[in-house]
């Protein structure tokens, strides 16, 4: 791999190019001032506007979300795996028909692997712009995500309507559903009801890893985060790991799955057969399987990166055990 090609794999926190109308609540006041980025695979952005910077899908997407202090994310649900962690800021997290039924406080490092089939939001609750990194099941994001009818029912008394087809379409710049679509129907009370409302004691413990402890577990060797005997026990079509300093030799490596590498503190080496290159905070890495390649800090202080691999597990709902 020369080091144009492995270039063209990394996708630079400072390049990422951000889609203020991706979602149905872009108008809604409240969430009028979020940024939506797809880095690897379309995500389940509802808007032509969106960039793709990788289209290629390793059986999982990678994206981002940025907002200022205040700005939430309005109640949604996914199919699939919907795992975040908090690069920047203070974040809560909450859940529920009406995002009344639990929350949780995620600082910087830590990681939530949301189950699958609850309405779910988050706000930036910190002082400066925040950015959440975003893991999602499935080469296509699970297909879409489903929201919250009141969601539905405030974008469109803002402009935005939601087609049936999976398009956003704003009414106050003139545009209206084409003939044959017709709007996203909203879920009636009987389906609602087959939304769980968990507690917070139900999610927390086994959906929530915090940062320090995962760099604890990774003084000798990788901290398995989400997997079949990771911290949080999940299949969700992927594993992830926290790397630290001493998680691994600076040798050569190859991996017969799909890699991908998302530094989280420090500034990281990347050395490849055909060169080498540096990593930092918010950018991602996508390693093709069979390619030899080392990593390891590249100065002295705090280092952490978190590491994705794909593997042979279909994506789905969260497993439980």
């Amino acid at each position: 791999m020369t080091p144009a090609e492995m270039e063209a794999r990394i996708v630079r926190y400072g390049d990422l190019r951000p889609c203020k109308t991706a979602f149905i609540d872009a108008h809604t006041p409240g969430s009028d001032q979020k940024e939506n980025f797809t880095i690897i695979g379309g995500g389940v952005s509802e808007s032509a506007d969106q960039h793709v910077h990788i289209a290629d899908t390793p059986g999982f997407n990678i994206g981002a979300a940025g907002q200022p202090p205040k700005c939430r994310n309005s109640l949604h649900s996914h199919t699939t795996a919907e795992v975040f962690f908090a690069l920047k800021g203070r974040w809560r997290f909450f859940w529920g028909r009406w995002g009344t039924a639990g929350e949780v406080v995620l600082e910087e490092g830590d990681i939530i692997n949301i189950p699958t089939g609850i309405f779910r939001g988050f706000e930036n609750i910190g002082t400066d712009y925040g950015m959440i990194m975003a893991i999602l099941g499935g080469d296509d994001a699970g297909g879409g995500v489903t929201w919250a009818p009141q969601v539905i029912e405030d974008a469109a008394e803002h402009g935005l309507v939601l087609g049936e087809n999976g398009q956003l379409y704003d009414t106050k710049k003139g545009a209206s559903l084409p003939d044959g679509v017709n709007p996203m129907p909203v879920l009636t009370e009987a389906e609602l009801a087959n939304f769980p409302e968990p507690s917070t004691l139900d999610v927390v413990p086994r959906h929530v890893a915090r940062y320090w402890d995962l760099m604890a577990f990774a003084d000798k060797q990788p901290a398995k985060v989400i997997g079949v005997d990771g911290v949080l026990p999940d299949k969700p079509g992927f594993e992830v790991e926290l790397l630290s300093r001493n998680s691994i030799s600076d040798e050569l490596q190859t991996h017969h799955h799909h890699t991908i590498l998302m530094p989280m503190r420090g500034h990281w080496r990347l050395d490849f057969a055909g060169g080498t290159t540096s990593l930092n905070p918010g950018d991602t890495a996508a390693i093709p399987p069979s390619t030899p390649h080392a990593l390891y800090p590249a100065m002295t202080g705090e280092a952490s990166l978190y590491r994705v691999f794909s593997n042979d597990d279909p994506a789905g709902s969260t497993w439980l055990g």
